[in-house]
């Protein structure tokens, strides 16, 4: 991909192709990266969506996983079954229906039908994920928080959260990653230019006669280093927290 980016339109289709382009050339970012508004809007577009979708999901996800984790209710295995089968379904099944629903309220072509949208697909998932890392809090050491005078919320923000700081981190990394390449409702939900993500900009470089390959290869790199450079600062976190929330009970 970044080879391809770096290439000039006609050495694209060499055979056999050249992994290192002599001479790169800077060109396509040029050209469809910063010489090009709809791909800086559709950036921003993105960090707007993927930020507070981010935010959100935690909001949401932490207290809930918390409850399904603490409170022995006879709902929990429902809940948690709708949870693992809301996994199972494609999206573009749940697209539809949401523009629906969202043209109702107003939503559709707003950022905030966006957050909701990508909100709704990520939040099943933190909270699968983050329940056994709830499981796993001592209620000893919570127990000690509520004799020192913390109410429960208290006891459990300065107490459980950094428990759980792995397990915070990696769902945090994987809703990034899952919200900043979603494409099917940036699709049927944003129909302006100004509301529409980068992965749906990046689909106008593949056209019915023709790709702009080195455009198209260009942008997909600026698309992907937010994702790479997290994954490189937080692998650790991320392979740990997978790896111990798999584990336990």
């Amino acid at each position: 991909m970044v080879a391809t980016s770096l290439k000039e339109t006609g050495d694209v289709f060499n055979s056999p192709p050249d992994l290192v382009p002599s001479p790169p050339t800077l060109a396509a970012y040029s050209d469809a990266v910063f010489g090009d508004s709809a791909v800086l809007q559709g950036i921003w577009s993105s960090t707007i969506i993927t930020i507070p979708t981010l935010l959100l999901t935690l909001a949401l996800a932490v207290p809930a996983a918390y409850g399904l984790a603490r409170f022995s209710l006879r709902i929990n295995g429902i809940v948690m079954l709708l949870m693992l089968a809301a996994q199972m379904l494609p999206t573009i099944s749940l697209a539809l229906p949401m523009f629906a629903i969202f043209s109702d309220y107003g939503l559709v072509d707003t950022y905030a039908g966006l957050i909701i949208a990508n909100t709704s697909l990520a939040l099943p998932f933190a909270v699968v994920m983050l329940r056994p890392y709830m499981l796993a809090i001592p209620q000893d050491l919570m127990d000690a928080g509520l004799l020192d005078g913390c109410t429960g919320f208290r006891a459990f923000v300065k107490i459980g959260l950094p428990l759980v700081q792995p397990g915070l981190v990696m769902v945090a990394t994987l809703t990034f990653v899952m919200t900043w390449g979603e494409f099917v409702f940036g699709l049927t939900l944003a129909t302006s230019d100004a509301i529409q993500p980068i992965t749906v900009v990046l689909n106008r470089f593949v056209a019915q006669f023709g790709t702009q390959w080195t455009n198209l290869m260009a942008v997909s790199t600026i698309i992907a280093i937010p994702i790479v450079v997290i994954f490189v600062l937080l692998q650790r976190y991320v392979v740990a927290g997978i790896s111990e929330g798999g584990i336990k009970d």
